[in-house]
């Protein structure tokens, strides 16, 4: 998992933890609405992101969310493509909210969750690319 990506970043809340693993929670539902739905153009149909409250979401609904993960990849099983990777990045993204202190999202919270969501494939295999040295 490289992270890296988030250093290219000049956002304030992207320094810390949390807002680092609120993006990254962005990543893994976007990544697993996408994967619900046939088409990245029918996102907006997925269930997970008719679920989403875009804008208005606090930390409570999203460690709600990002809680149903292993839940999400059961039932999802057979669509998404590597579902031990998901799995990796939610945890991370865990960690790195519990290591937060703050008790609301706020627009800079909400932000960073949408953009990692609307991004989420893009990002998602840009954590996961492998190096040019071979990484298994």
């Amino acid at each position: 998992m490289n992270l890296s990506l988030l250093d290219n970043f000049a956002d304030e809340y992207l320094r810390k933890p949390q807002g680092r693993g609120v993006f990254l929670a962005g990543v893994v539902l976007g990544y697993i609405a996408g994967c619900q739905v046939e088409s990245e153009r029918d996102i907006k149909n997925a269930p997970l992101f008719k679920q989403i409250q875009f804008g208005r979401l606090d930390m409570k609904n999203l460690k709600k969310h990002l809680a149903r993960v292993p839940q999400l990849l059961a039932a999802y099983s057979e669509s998404i493509a590597a579902p031990q990777l998901v799995s990796a990045l939610a945890a991370e993204a865990g960690r790195l909210m519990l290591m937060g202190g703050e008790r609301e999202l706020g627009v800079e919270g909400n932000f960073a969750f949408t953009v990692g969501f609307g991004n989420a494939t893009s990002y998602f295999w840009q954590i996961f690319k492998k190096d040019d040295k071979g990484d298994e």
